[in-house]
């Protein structure tokens, strides 16, 4: 049996869950800015007409945007998170077999369902995740995971597809549809392989597909080698249900103020520490290494400028937080200098193993024992409670080192407190 995917992609999706929230806003341009409200990360369409850049530092074209009514909003994470969640819980309903590529992104196998419905089950996927959530998606149907991507791609930018495209009904037109995009535009190919194939003629999406394939995997590899027998629609890329462990996880953050003080700075790692390591424990994993790093402006020349970093290897294996941060502490003071103005600060989990696959001591301790019951019971609760509600004294209260978020708007779907309310 043919087997046919769909790739389901968010409309617009930072700006889209602001717009759940703020129907007024409809029609009028929206951007959101990165951490610290530094630069535009995502726009919607309205911004997008306006030519505003994706990437622009935030305090360079404030001006002319407030000119054009531009409803800037700091990044919510905590609302983003919880309703890309709810997208994927939806698509779960049309399909077990789903791979949660990105926070608004996912593969669907769809295997099975009558070629000639499928455009029609694809406008019921768009009608029901925009009615549980609000969010506008956008579907690609087709027989490989490439040309869902390019499905998906002009699904969205053609609003006669109605959103949905299903490659599998309209093959006869698929030369010209891939002569339409760049080829730096096909899912996998990257800026730099974008470079070296303009070079050689390659320029679209059809030569790519009709290059040959000995020539691409010396000239480059096997990986681009699966995208083009991909464009041909010969399924080489297989779906990914558990996402890969990752060997590293940094947690770093730059200051919404100028920290001069030692103590706000070990605040700071302290704080980072736990963020790091309780998303190391949600992945059952363990650290060998724990590596701190400070930095001040690169931006500002004027002021005098240092930067530095230690590595401080463990013992055995840890995902306790309080001996990580004890050892995160450890590694700060002996790279901290006083007499600098420090922008940022990072903590970075080195060398993870399975927790399940930890060394332990010959004579465990009574602490090491407790560890890992005590770790369960502050991710739990934390999980149900709000990131930070249990901490250790350690990280601090009032936090002035906080990166600025100006412009953000409340956790709607995730604090009690915040709630939206009726006639807001």
């Amino acid at each position: 049996m043919p087997r046919v995917l769909a790739l389901v992609d968010c409309n617009n999706f930072y700006a889209s869950c602001e717009l759940v929230f703020a129907p007024k806003l409809e029609g009028h341009p929206i951007v959101v800015l990165s951490n610290n409200d530094g630069c535009i990360v995502a726009r919607n369409s309205e911004s997008k007409k306006l030519g505003i850049p994706l990437g622009a530092p935030w305090h360079k074209v404030k001006k002319t945007t407030r000119r054009h009514g531009v409803q800037a909003f700091s990044s919510n994470s905590a609302l983003y998170g919880d309703m890309s969640a709810r997208v994927m819980n939806i698509l779960t309903s049309f399909t077990p077999t789903i791979e949660i590529y990105s926070i608004d992104e996912a593969f669907m196998d769809l295997t099975g369902a009558p070629v000639n419905s499928l455009t029609e089950y694809g406008r019921r996927i768009c009608q029901t995740v925009h009615q549980g959530t609000g969010i506008p998606v956008s579907v690609g149907i087709a027989s490989t995971k490439t040309l869902a991507k390019v499905a998906n791609r002009i699904a969205k930018k053609n609003p006669e597809t109605g959103g949905v495209l299903n490659l599998e009904k309209v093959k006869l037109h698929l030369d010209s549809l891939l002569t339409q995009i760049s080829v730096g535009d096909i899912w996998g190919v990257g800026r730099r392989w974008s470079k070296k194939l303009h070079s050689a003629g390659i320029t679209n999406g059809r030569e790519l597909r009709d290059a040959d394939t000995r020539w691409i995997r010396n000239q480059f590899n096997v990986v681009l080698e699966r995208t083009v027998l991909e464009l041909r629609g010969q399924p080489c890329i297989e779906l990914e249900f558990a996402p890969p462990k990752k060997q590293t996880i940094m947690c770093s953050r730059s200051f919404g103020n100028r920290i001069t003080h030692q103590d706000a700075l070990r605040e700071a790692v302290c704080n980072y520490t736990t963020i790091a390591t309780a998303k190391m424990r949600k992945q059952k994993s363990c650290t060998q290494a724990v590596t701190v790093f400070i930095q001040t402006s690169l931006l500002n020349k004027k002021e005098p400028q240092y930067s530095n970093s230690c590595t401080v290897p463990l013992g055995k294996p840890c995902n306790d937080t309080g001996e990580l941060i004890h050892h995160a502490l450890g590694g700060l003071n002996s790279i901290y200098k006083p007499g600098f103005r420090y922008a940022r600060a990072g903590v970075i989990l080195l060398d993870l193993v399975p927790q399940d696959v930890e060394q332990g001591t010959l004579f465990p301790s009574t602490e090491e024992y407790a560890s890992s019951p005590l770790m369960n019971t502050l991710d739990d609760i934390n999980q149900k409670h709000g990131r930070g509600k249990l901490r250790f004294a350690a990280e601090g209260f009032a936090h002035k080192w906080q990166m600025k978020q100006n412009h953000k708007s409340p956790a709607y779907t995730t604090k009690w407190d915040e709630l939206p309310k009726a006639g807001d």
